[in-house]
């Protein structure tokens, strides 16, 4: 073998102008590389069935005894994840004080139809919505109705509905927020709920007659869990066990 040869032959054959073409053979190497990594990105994302939380400070995960945040694996969204597995993706989105569709005029931004819409599309695409609202729109300031509220929870729904969000159609899972109970009223936080137990009694109601007229899902949280022994609204930690596992139930029947 003439290796003398060879090393001339590869020594001319390097010119600029294949310089340039091993130069475009890389780029196009590497554009191949990245469409991969893209579409497994992109196929991870559509074969993954994305479940969004929406609610208020029991789904964000208050924990009344520290007055900070239950830990991802303890809050119910945690719990939901955890037993579904990895083909599921639980997005949370809880923000403390979120109403359904009333203006605080003590704080900002927690209307939750303001921002409902954009929250959908920003995670789209979605398999299922579960929205679980109504606690903080029990507050006195409001002076809403049981109905009022389970027509507010309505406005929201109707906004998901229409939303071209959904991997494949609409489906919603409308959950009736557990009873406040009345000791909340006379408790640390009675100052910014004020009379506000009774009313979310009557929620199991009129959220079920919402969810069977929208054609939803319901799940009435009070029947799982329990609130804690401080401000009497949120739950304790034991509670969002349950509710995770009881919600995964529902979920793995429907999605």
């Amino acid at each position: 073998m003439n290796f003398g040869k060879s090393l001339i032959d590869i020594h001319i054959s390097y010119t600029p102008e294949s310089k340039l073409s091993f130069g475009i053979l890389y780029m196009y190497i590497y554009y191949l590389n990245c469409n991969l990594k893209i579409n497994k990105i992109l196929g991870e994302i559509i074969l993954e069935k994305r479940i969004l939380c929406f609610g208020d400070s029991n789904t964000w995960g208050y924990d009344a005894y520290s007055g900070g945040r239950f830990a991802r694996d303890v809050r119910w969204t945690g719990v939901l994840q955890d037993t579904l597995g990895k083909e599921y993706h639980i997005i949370e989105e809880g923000l403390c004080g979120r109403t359904t569709v009333f203006d605080d005029p003590l704080n900002e931004g927690l209307n939750g139809l303001g921002y409902l819409l954009p929250c959908l599309q920003s995670h789209s695409p979605i398999d299922m919505l579960i929205i679980m609202l109504g606690t903080n729109d029990c507050k006195e300031r409001f002076s809403a109705t049981a109905k009022n509220i389970a027509d507010g929870a309505k406005r929201l729904i109707k906004v998901a509905q229409n939303a071209d969000v959904w991997k494949d159609k609409p489906r919603i899972l409308l959950i009736s927020p557990a009873p406040i109970e009345k000791e909340c009223e006379t408790s640390k936080v009675a100052g910014e709920m004020g009379v506000c137990s009774a009313k979310s009694y009557e929620l199991k109601e009129t959220f079920e007659l919402c969810a069977n007229n929208c054609n939803c899902e319901f799940l009435d949280a009070g029947l799982y869990v329990s609130m804690n022994k401080i401000d009497y609204m949120h739950l304790d930690l034991e509670s969002h066990k349950r509710l995770g596992e009881r919600i995964a139930d529902v979920i793995g029947k429907k999605v």
